[in-house]
C-alpha cells in the first residue's frame, strides 16, 4: 500500500518504537486541519521517544549543540530590551528544538520517509478543496470546536482578497505550506512512474499493478498544489515551485526540461524587470499576473516600511547596535513600530531576524547546527552504496524541502505559524534521523571488520 508493504510502511524497525511511531503518523494525518489533535499525536510521539532513546540522545554531539543553544537563547532574553517579549518569544524555538530531536530518535529508515511524504500529501487534499472553494465559490465560513480543537476560518476571495489561504492565516504561509506538498508529491510521481509506467515500458512490470492508481492521484495531487501556489499570489512559493521543478530535472538528468523551465523563468523576469523596449515583446507572452507581482506593478502604492529592502536594512543596523546580544526575541515588532510607525511581525528575512533579536553568535551558532545536518544529508546521499537505489529518490526529496525551507526564508520568515514552523523540524529531524541510522550501520560494519 502506498509504493510499499504494510509492514515496511506501518511498522517501525525497532518494535520499542512502534508506539510512538503510531502516534506520529496518525498526527502527521490530523495535523493540517486541526494543528491541536494533531500536535497531541506529534507531541506523544516525542516523548516517548525521549523517554526510550535517553541515553543516545543525551550522547549525540549535535543534541548537545542544541542544548547550548538553548542556554545562550536565555542569556540573550536576559538582556533584550524587552524582556517579557523575549521570554514568551523562546516557546517559538524551545518546543521544537524538542520535537527535532525525539523525532530524530524515532525517524530512522527511507520507509518512514515515504510514509510520512504519503500523510502528507494525502492530508494535503481537503485543504486544497477549501482554498479552490474559496476562490471559485465563494466559500467563506468560520468554524471553532471547543476554542483551538477545530478552528477554521475562511475568506471569501482569499487572505489578502485575491490571494489564495484556505484556512492558514495568510496566504504566503499557506504557499510555505503547499511548496512543501507540491515537493513530496512530485517526488513520489516521480518514484511510482520509475517503478511502474518506467518498468513496464521497458518490459519489466514491476508492481505495475498498483502504479496506475497511485500515479493517477498523485498527478492530481501535483497538479491541484501546482495550481494553488499559483493563486496564493506568493512570489516565494513560485520561486520554491520553479526550484523543485529544476532540482528533480536536474537530478534525473532531463535536459530537455531543464532548458525549458530555465527560458520560462527567463522571459518572466525579462517581462518583469528588462529595460521598456525589451520587457513590452515579452509582456505580450508573459501573462501580466506574473511579472506585475514580480516588479510590484500590480501594487504600486505599497508603502516603503513594508517594502523588504526597508525591513532588512532596519534589522541590520540593529545588529550592528547589539551584536552581541541582540535586542531580544519578538522585539523587532515593537522597535519597527516606533521608527516607522507601522505594526510589522518579522523583517522578512530569518537570518536578519535572528541576528537583530539574539545577535551574531547565536545565529551562527544556530545555521552551523542546521548546516551540519542538510550537509551530512549530502554526503549520505553520495554514498550510493548505503543508501538503496530505489530509496534514493525519496530522500533527496527531503533534502529539496529543507533546502526550499531555507530559501523561503530568506525573504520570509515562517517560524509563526505553526503548523509550517512543525512540519519545517520534522523534515530536519527526518534527515538527521536517517543520517544516524546509517553512520551507525557504517560503525557496525567498520566493527565487524
Amino acid at each position: 500500500m502506498l509504493g510499499a508493504s504494510l509492514k515496511l510502511a506501518f511498522y517501525h524497525p525497532n518494535s520499542d518504537l512502534q508506539t510512538p511511531w503510531n502516534c506520529l503518523q496518525i498526527g502527521l494525518l490530523i495535523f493540517p486541519l486541526s494543528p491541536f489533535l494533531g500536535a497531541v499525536g506529534i507531541g506523544f510521539a516525542v516523548l516517548i521517544a525521549w523517554l526510550r532513546r535517553n541515553r543516545t540522545i543525551i550522547s549525540l554531539p549535535l543534541n548537545r549543540g542544541f542544548a547550548l543553544l538553548s542556554v545562550l537563547l536565555i542569556v540573550s532574553a536576559g538582556f533584550a530590551y524587552g524582556k517579557t517579549e523575549a521570554f514568551l518569544g523562546l516557546f517559538n524555538l524551545y518546543p521544537f528544538f524538542l520535537v527535532f530531536i525525539g523525532l530524530s530518535a524515532l525517524i530512522q529508515t527511507t520507509t518512514q520517509l515515504r510514509q510520512i511524504a504519503w500523510i502528507l500529501v494525502i492530508s494535503s487534499m481537503p485543504l486544497l478543496i477549501m482554498g479552490f472553494g474559496q476562490m471559485f465559490l465563494g466559500w467563506a465560513f468560520k468554524l471553532q470546536v471547543l476554542w483551538i480543537v477545530l478552528d477554521w476560518a475562511i475568506a471569501p476571495g482569499g487572505d489578502p482578497p485575491g490571494r489564495m489561504a484556505s484556512i492558514f492565516m495568510h496566504a504566503n504561509t499557506f504557499a510555505a505550506y503547499l511548496a512543501i506538498v507540491f515537493t513530496l508529491a512530485l517526488g513520489l510521481w516521480l518514484e511510482q512512474w520509475r517503478w511502474g509506467i518506467g518498468d513496464w515500458v521497458l518490459g519489466i512490470g514491476k508492481r505495475f499493478s498498483k502504479s496506475p492508481v497511485l500515479i493517477l492521484f498523485l498527478t492530481v495531487a501535483v497538479i491541484a498544489n501546482f495550481v494553488a501556489l499559483i493563486l496564493t499570489n506568493s512570489r516565494n512559493g513560485w520561486a520554491i515551485a520553479i526550484v523543485a521543478c529544476l532540482a528533480y530535472a536536474l537530478y534525473q538528468g532531463w535536459r530537455i526540461l531543464v532548458g525549458s523551465v530555465v527560458g520560462v523563468v527567463a522571459s518572466v523576469l525579462l517581462a518583469a524587470f528588462a529595460p521598456s523596449q525589451i520587457a513590452q515583446i515579452f509582456r505580450q507572452v508573459v501573462p501580466a499576473f506574473f511579472w506585475a507581482r514580480l516588479n510590484d506593478d500590480m501594487y504600486p502604492d505599497r508603502p516603503v516600511a513594508l517594502m523588504r529592502k526597508t525591513q532588512w536594512e532596519f534589522a541590520w543596523s540593529l545588529t550592528q547596535q547589539h551584536p552581541w546580544t541582540g535586542w531580544g526575541l519578538r522585539n523587532f515588532t515593537a522597535l519597527y513600530k516606533a521608527q516607522m510607525h507601522i505594526d510589522l511581525g518579522h523583517p522578512h528575512n530569518l537570518f536578519l531576524m535572528l541576528s537583530a533579536e539574539t545577535g551574531l553568535p547565536i545565529t551562527l551558532l544556530f545555521f552551523s547546527l542546521l548546516g551540519w545536518v542538510l550537509f551530512a544529508g549530502i554526503q549520505l546521499l553520495r554514498k550510493s552504496n548505503y543508501i538503496a537505489p530505489e530509496d534514493r529518490l525519496i530522500f533527496f526529496s527531503y533534502l529539496v524541502v529543507f533546502g526550499e525551507w531555507l530559501l523561503f526564508n530568506t525573504v520570509d520568515v515562517t517560524l509563526f505559524d505553526f503548523r509550517v514552523n512543525t512540519l519545517s523540524w520534522l523534515f530536519l529531524s527526518a534527515i538527521c534521523g536517517v543520517v544516524y541510522h546509517y553512520q551507525q550501520h557504517e560503525k557496525f560494519i567498520a566493527d565487524r571488520n
